[in-house]
């Protein structure tokens, strides 16, 4: 499993779209995590679907979502391209509070079972991990 984290515009889709180029990949954007019968899976925008859930259990919702990944990354090699939506800024609305805590604890638990885990920011790449 590979991630590309970075903010807002900053490059990371079209960083992903170069790794994938060639391969038979579903681009999946915006959507919930389901299993796909492909080689290669992109999970793009994630946060843009979870914006739409209840998370007010913040625990299961991470819990459900690391289930749902490890399925993917059994069945296809799996890229994730997620926004970093935190950075020390605490949003005013309670539903994007709740957004950037569940993102910082998946993102936790994401990164640590990730293969690589690479920041994009303005087009250019820090590997991480």
């Amino acid at each position: 499993m590979h991630v590309f984290i970075g903010g807002a515009h900053s490059g990371k889709t079209a960083y992903a779209q170069k790794v994938v180029e060639g391969q038979d990949a579903v681009w999946l954007e915006a959507v919930p995590l389901i299993v796909q019968q492909a080689p290669v899976v992109v999970i793009d925008r994630l946060e843009d679907w979870l914006v739409t859930q209840d998370l007010s259990d913040e625990d299961a919702v991470v819990a459900q979502l690391m289930t749902q990944v490890r399925a993917l990354n059994e069945a296809s090699t799996v890229y994730l391209v997620v926004a970093d939506v935190g950075r020390g800024i605490v949003p005013m609305d309670k539903k994007l509070r709740q957004l950037r805590d569940v993102c910082g604890r998946f993102y936790q638990q994401l990164f640590a079972e990730a293969d690589s885990v690479t920041r994009i920011w303005y087009g250019l790449a820090e590997v991480l991990k």
